[in-house]
């Protein structure tokens, strides 16, 4: 044994073996440029931790930081017909499908899932823009109808996620029918008298935005997002003025009137469980891995009343006033 042995033969077989470090470890902020790592990113669900920039997030990623503990139960959505218009552009559209689906991993641009934030029961739904840009088709109106009738069923508000581009040109009118059939399916929860919340994300534009998107109860957004019908470049170039800074951002729709908060999204867990129990007339939710506190029935809520009452109150309530 010598230092060739023992010092060389080590030293450049780590040369040539060196793995090559992977290309996903560092993503970088489309708002200031920040390279961040990916667990420091996925930790703080995909917002830039130095400028507050609200990256793409997909719903099942949503759903792990949403739901108590991750865990939520997906809700099975009827399957339209795969191609009813035979659409065909640059490419054929069971083809431009079969792509997406590959890329995101997904059936298809929503998930509908059930689970409990903060120990309240909810129904969610989400849209993802990363499959065919969130597009609204019949798959996405059959979700939403499926989300409407689940809430329904179980006696559950609705809070629903909404990210798109618009409608999907390749099912043409049958694509646009959805606005109509998304109304519906809102009203159905008005008349069950449950609350419908909707959290509007970057970006949500077209017929999403002139249909279910903006019927909620409550219109939260995320700091930043784009929601308009029609896009800003079209606006400046029909009426050929130029348009004031931050058109159609949240922040703009908030000061207009036309959302109620802009939350970002590492708050909004905290802010939606403290709205739905809100307007289920629920007291504030436990904090902690505790159970939740038992329901006191009608006739026992005086006598729990009255255990809770101070000892000085029952007491002074026990005295006779002074002169009878």
């Amino acid at each position: 044994m010598n230092w060739i042995t023992n010092y060389v033969r080590p030293r450049i077989n780590s040369i040539f073996s060196r793995r090559e470090i992977p290309e996903n470890l560092w993503s970088k902020c489309d708002g200031c440029g920040t390279m961040l790592f990916h667990r420091e990113l996925k930790d703080n669900l995909n917002v830039c931790t130095n400028c507050g920039h609200h990256m793409p997030i997909t719903p099942r990623a949503r759903f792990a930081a949403l739901f108590d503990g991750g865990v939520f139960a997906e809700v099975p959505v009827p399957r339209p017909a795969a191609d009813p218009l035979q659409f065909r552009d640059q490419k054929k559209y069971p083809d431009r499908m079969r792509a997406a689906q590959k890329a995101t991993g997904e059936s298809e641009a929503m998930l509908v899932a059930t689970g409990e934030i903060g120990r309240t029961p909810i129904v969610a739904a989400a849209q993802d823009f990363s499959f065919m840009g969130g597009s609204m088709g019949m798959y996405v109106g059959n979700a939403i109808i499926a989300a409407a009738e689940t809430a329904v069923k179980l006696e559950r508000p609705l809070i629903l996620f909404s990210a798109a581009g618009g409608a999907r040109m390749q099912e043409g009118i049958l694509s646009l029918m959805q606005m109509p059939r998304t109304t519906v399916a809102v009203q159905m929860l008005r008349e069950a008298g449950l609350p419908y919340i909707v959290v509007l994300t970057h970006p949500t534009t077209g017929g999403v935005t002139a249909s279910y998107a903006m019927l909620g109860d409550v219109q939260i957004a995320e700091p930043g997002a784009l929601i308009c019908f029609a896009g800003p470049r079209v606006i400046e170039q029909t009426i050929r003025e130029k348009l004031p800074d931050g058109f159609q951002r949240a922040e703009y729709l908030l000061d207009h009137g036309m959302l109620d908060r802009v939350t970002r999204r590492t708050e909004q867990r905290e802010e939606l469980i403290s709205i739905t129990r809100m307007l289920l007339g629920l007291p504030p939710a436990v904090r902690g891995d505790l159970p939740p506190p038992e329901a006191v029935s009608e006739a026992a809520e005086p006598a729990a009343t009255e255990a809770a009452r101070p000892a000085t109150a029952k007491a002074s309530a026990g005295k006779k006033p002074a002169g009878t």
